[in-house]
């Protein structure tokens, strides 16, 4: 680390700044594809996304959402025809390839980093965008979004559209610049309709408190009509309400009923579904999230509170703060949920590196900056450990490479962290942008395939495709009834409890897998009814999604016939 650093790699900034879209198309593809088209099905959300877009493409029903026999009415209906879209082009029946319904998001994520560097265009030169947009990019929160088949990548590229538009109009009243014309404002709404139809009012909350917030600041609400609002809103509706019509009209308001009146307002009256959790999680939580911008993120709000006066600074905490702050008050929580807040967090930790980090002698922002790289050094000791760790408990154990993978991500990521305490800040995001680069491929790549006892789905599966014989009905699953194998099954699986699924296999007979919790009462239901029963395997592994070791029984049944066939005359 030479006194050569600083300008070298400040030199390499501009270099790159000059094809920022190229450079930041290719750091996506070497973070964010390897493990793409390898990892299993995930549970519990990804598997129930695909199940569902996957029954729209087989009942050709693309107005109503269904996952297995039941309706799927918590989200509205955009990201399900991006991935039916999807299969259709790149995959073929029986649709069951994962990676074909996580390409949305992929592209999701992609677009939004892309949309990132737009946004930071309005307020920054091509390299202070540059690091802006790969900060947010390659936080953990995205990275792990691009990998998933849900909607927050891509509602993250809408959130991006829409604020990018909005920050101009805002900047153009508060520093007289030229106000987005109407072609970009309709770009920016058509970014809104699109986020509706995505996550419903999730969007429209971001917005709306970011708004409220910055007018609020400045006591000014005028420049709000800069974003074109008449003609804006009229093409978000015409995005978002021919198909809100229509899904009304098919279930007779029952999904408004139920994404509505019980969905959202559970999240918001209480934790659903055991997600509750109290304010300060995502705080928390961030140090993993957030990272690596984590290296710049507090000193850059402490930076952005002492120059609260700068428009565009007083945008970014607005932004940030009302975000952040709405997430928090919601008892509902799960990591993803405040992505839209950080690309604010990014591009304050981004100008604050490229800007005031040279200068900024405050006592309180120099203690921030200690703190900063205590957090992110967390995150480095985490991702370095994990290749060592993790295939030890859940797999056959580590290999030379995965423990050598992690000493380089760990070298590049320490080595971040001296760079910052010597201010050369440009090196610093350099640094640390190559040890997310390193360490997110080791992770879904090399560990993901070491880890074998937590990819039960995908082995329960293996099995019960060995065993199915010809003319068998549908398997039934007892206790052990993830989505992910639901997914990998296929639609006609039958998810029961022991007892039903006793009473099923006692008429159909056939295949039927049951956990070790069902176990006694599905042979008992069996008894009762009189069938033959007969344990043909065994698998077992670790369940991730309810944190515990599970055992998975397979019976073949002969069903219990209530009447003999009548003697030959």
């Amino acid at each position: 680390m030479t006194v050569a650093a600083l300008p070298a790699a400040s030199s390499l900034l501009e270099k790159l700044a000059r094809r920022p879209l190229a450079t930041l198309f290719f750091l996506c593809v070497v973070a964010w594809v390897p493990g793409f088209f390898t990892l299993p099905p995930l549970d519990r959300d990804e598997s129930r996304f695909a199940q569902a877009s996957k029954q729209m493409i087989e009942t050709g029903n693309y107005v109503d959402i269904r996952y297995s026999v039941g309706p799927r009415y918590k989200k509205p209906v955009a990201i399900y025809w991006m991935q039916a879209a999807s299969n259709l082009a790149f995959s073929e029946p029986p649709y069951n390839k994962i990676w074909a319904y996580r390409l949305p998001s992929l592209i999701g994520g992609i677009v939004a980093v892309f949309l990132a560097f737009w946004c930071a265009r309005a307020f920054a030169s091509p390299p202070i965008a540059l690091v802006a947009a790969a900060l947010i990019g390659f936080t953990v929160s995205l990275t792990a979004e691009t990998k998933i088949s849900k909607t927050d990548a891509v509602l993250l590229a809408t959130v991006l559209g829409s604020q990018a538009v909005l920050m101009r109009a805002y900047l153009a009243r508060r520093l007289g610049q030229v106000p987005p014309n109407l072609w970009v404002a309709l770009a920016g709404w058509a970014a809104f309709g699109v986020g509706v139809l995505l996550k419903g009012p999730i969007i429209v909350a971001v917005l709306a408190v970011t708004i409220i917030a910055v007018s609020l600041w400045d006591r000014e609400w005028k420049w709000v009509a800069a974003i074109h609002p008449i003609p804006g809103f009229l093409l978000a509706c015409a995005i978002v309400l021919p198909w809100g019509i229509a899904i009304a009209l098919q279930t007779h308001g029952e999904f408004y009923e139920q994404a509505l009146g019980h969905d959202f307002a559970a999240k918001i009256m209480g934790g659903q579904e055991t997600h509750g959790a109290p304010p300060g999680y995502y705080l928390a939580l961030a140090t993993i999230t957030l990272w690596p911008a984590t290296l710049f993120v507090l000193p850059g709000i402490g930076s952005g509170i002492f120059h609260r006066t700068d428009p565009v600074i007083r945008y970014l905490l607005a932004w940030a703060g009302a975000t952040f702050l709405l997430f928090e008050i919601v008892p509902t929580k799960l990591p993803h949920y405040v992505l839209p807040a950080y690309p604010a967090l990014a591009f304050l930790g981004a100008l604050w590196a490229m800007k005031d980090a040279a200068h900024d002698d405050t006592k309180w922002v120099r203690w921030l900056r200690y703190a900063a790289c205590v957090q992110f050094g967390l995150g480095v000791a985490a991702f370095a450990i994990v290749p060592v760790v993790a295939p030890q408990f859940f797999g056959d154990g580590t290999t030379w490479w995965l423990v050598a993978g992690g000493i380089v991500g760990a070298v590049a990521g320490f080595g971040a962290i001296v760079f910052l305490l010597q201010r050369k800040t440009v090196a610093a995001a350099m640094s640390a942008v190559a040890a997310a680069v390193i360490f997110y491929p080791l992770l879904a790549w090399g560990v993901a395939q070491h880890v074998q006892q937590i990819w039960m789905s995908p082995l329960a599966q293996a099995h019960a495709e060995k065993l199915k014989q010809e003319g068998d009905p549908p398997v039934v699953l007892a206790g052990y009834v993830e989505p992910s194998l639901v997914f990998l099954l296929g639609t006609d699986t039958l998810i029961e409890n022991g007892i039903t699924a006793a009473r099923i296999a006692s008429v159909a007979g056939g295949l039927v897998l049951v956990e070790d919790n069902q176990q006694k009462a599905f042979l008992n239901g069996l008894a009762a009814a009189g069938a033959t029963v007969k344990k043909v395997d065994e698998v077992s592994g670790f369940n991730y999604s309810r944190g515990r070791r599970e055992h998975i029984n397979y019976y073949r049944v002969t069903p219990a016939f209530s009447e003999m066939a009548p003697p030959s005359e």
